[in-house]
């Protein structure tokens, strides 16, 4: 009797859509449409961003833990984290506390947002007795470095005249010290990014992420000059130099803050989640993988979840495909799966697809089953 077909389907969120659990649902719903006898195993992954605590959630269990924080303009809000009691982890998203989800689209102005609120979920995690926090980069509306975290956990940035600095992200432009708390203890903290982007410079957290988070051609060069100086201090102070380092830039700046001021360990959010999901033993057996996610793009070859997901599957010798709301046409990302099954493709239109993700989701997964019983 022949052996029924492995299918694994590991998508992350469709942004905006559906999140990567329910885009699993979906694809492997149009999936069993056509392939009646195959075994669909949905396993939803991330990459750091927005959906990584909740993947991980649906492959580990855990619990979900709420309390007060700040949103990005000081605003007290229930913020939540996952909590794995086992090995005492806590999983914590920064979009929860200081991410643009939280806020009206004309609330968006990164001089004012600060990461207050993510200090104040660090400061929950290890009091709770948190032996490692992973910190989910993604989805931010901050671009402050991690200075209202830090300031949360008790770090004093002064100027020159010894008056502390503690208002918005310009004031940094006139940092010369900063003063580490006394006492503080925490456990140890993963910062899981999903982009490598320096601090600083073109590729960094400013130039390339602050004007989708509401900021002028005038606020880029403040947050710019006031990033620079709070890189300089950092590296006087702290004699470490941690501008350079790939993942820096992430979430405005918070990957360098979470390792300046809580001596993270940066590491690639798709990885950490693939080790929390066992996901590679998942691919390593199943016959065929489908991943997927809003939009494959050449941001998508810098630690995206679907580019991390066809690589593993590279290394067992399956055959990978992708089902996403919309690709882009580099050579190179389509080199990367066995087929492309686009959502948005005449005469769908990128408006009518995110109203009919779900449809033709299903739509698509069924197109992607007759190509593989074909």
């Amino acid at each position: 009797m022949e052996r029924a077909m492995r299918i694994l389907v590991a998508p992350d969120k469709f942004k905006d859509s559906l999140d990567a659990s329910d885009a699993g649902k979906e694809i492997a719903a149009g999936l069993s449409d056509v392939l009646h006898g195959a075994q669909i195993t949905v396993i939803p992954v991330a990459d750091g961003g927005e959906g990584t605590a909740e993947a991980i959630a649906l492959a580990r269990g855990g619990e979900w833990i709420t309390g007060d924080a700040q949103d990005a303009l000081g605003r007290r809000i229930a913020a939540r984290y996952l909590w794995l009691p086992v090995k005492a982890t806590a999983v914590i998203e920064m979009s929860e506390a200081a991410g643009t989800r939280r806020l009206a689209p004309y609330e968006l102005n990164p001089l004012r947002a600060r990461t207050c609120g993510v200090g104040e979920m660090l400061l929950s995690a290890a009091r709770r007795g948190a032996k490692e926090i992973v910190v989910g980069l993604g989805g931010s509306a901050t671009n402050d470095g991690g200075f209202g975290m830090a300031r949360t956990l008790g770090f004093r940035f002064l100027d020159a005249k010894g008056r502390e600095r503690s208002g918005e992200v310009s004031e940094l432009r006139a940092l010369a010290r900063v003063v580490a708390p006394a006492g503080l203890q925490l456990p140890k903290i993963i910062a899981a990014a999903d982009v490598r982007n320096p601090l600083l410079g073109e590729r960094g957290a400013t130039q390339t992420f602050a004007r989708q988070k509401g900021a002028s051609a005038e606020d880029i060069d403040i947050l710019e000059a006031a990033l620079t100086k709070l890189a300089d201090v950092v590296e006087k102070e702290f004699t470490i130099r941690l501008r350079d380092i790939p993942g820096a830039g992430a979430a405005g700046g918070c990957g360098f803050g979470l390792m300046a001021f809580c001596t993270a360990e940066m590491r690639s959010g798709f990885e950490v989640v693939a080790e929390m999901t066992h996901l590679e033993t998942a691919i390593r057996d199943a016959d065929v993988i489908v991943t997927g996610e809003g939009n494959l793009d050449a941001q998508t070859l810098d630690g995206k979840a679907p580019v991390g997901v066809a690589r593993l599957a590279r290394k067992f010798g399956k055959r990978v495909f992708a089902v996403v709301g919309n690709a882009s046409h580099e050579p190179e990302l389509h080199s990367i799966f066995d087929g492309v099954f686009s959502l948005v493709q005449p005469p769908v239109t990128r408006d009518e697809a995110m109203k009919n993700v779900r449809a033709l989701l299903r739509l698509r997964a069924a197109e992607l089953a007759r190509r593989l019983s074909g």
